[in-house]
């Protein structure tokens, strides 16, 4: 198995994060609260939050075509 580099590890990282938010959000809408934690955090840096969802979505997009890559 090739090591992988350190954009591969973040694009990990920041689909778990992005996964463990999703799944926060989804709790919090039944328990009638927001458990976002990025809005949490960054609420009051609305750009920086934007950043942080599209870095997010830009990863998923990569760990996706890594799926359909043929392995070497």
């Amino acid at each position: 198995m090739a090591k992988k580099g350190p954009l591969y590890m973040i694009a990990v990282w920041l689909v778990i994060i992005g996964g463990l938010n999703w799944g926060l959000v989804g709790i919090g809408m039944l328990a009638g609260t927001n458990l976002n934690v990025v809005n949490m955090i960054l609420g009051s840096i609305s750009w920086l939050e934007a950043v942080v969802y599209i870095l997010v979505g830009l990863a998923a997009l990569m760990k996706l075509a890594m799926m359909f890559k043929k392995s070497e």
